[in-house]
């Protein structure tokens, strides 16, 4: 199978996805001030396919500061696994009890 034969298929299973991606309508802001941020990496095959957007990511931190949880709601898949990989290594300030609410990533497309 050549190389965009298969790029065809990973796109429409992708693509097929995503409605679930945007089921919930959650938009609790994440009010924890954050200690460091990791910017995501732009994919290569995000640039390939010339992809752009906004991925929302739900996330629970911990009393730490740690990420607890991280789940996607919104966004393209692609983008949305960059997103997840740099939130999980955010850290917050310490509070008494979790945290949740949403956290925004805009992704442009890179030529």
């Amino acid at each position: 199978m050549s190389f965009w034969r298969t790029l065809g298929l990973l796109v429409m299973m992708a693509g097929a996805a995503a409605p679930a991606l945007h089921a919930q309508n959650t938009n609790v802001e994440l009010t924890r001030k954050t200690k460091s941020k990791v910017e995501p990496t732009y994919p290569e095959l995000a640039r390939k396919m010339n992809l752009s957007g906004t991925v929302k990511i739900e996330v629970v931190v911990a009393p730490n500061g740690t990420v607890k949880e991280a789940k996607l709601i919104g966004g393209h898949p692609v983008l949305g696994t960059a997103a997840l990989e740099a939130v999980r290594k955010w850290r917050f300030e310490p509070a008494p009890t979790d945290s949740s609410g949403v956290v925004d990533f805009k992704f442009e497309a890179h030529q």
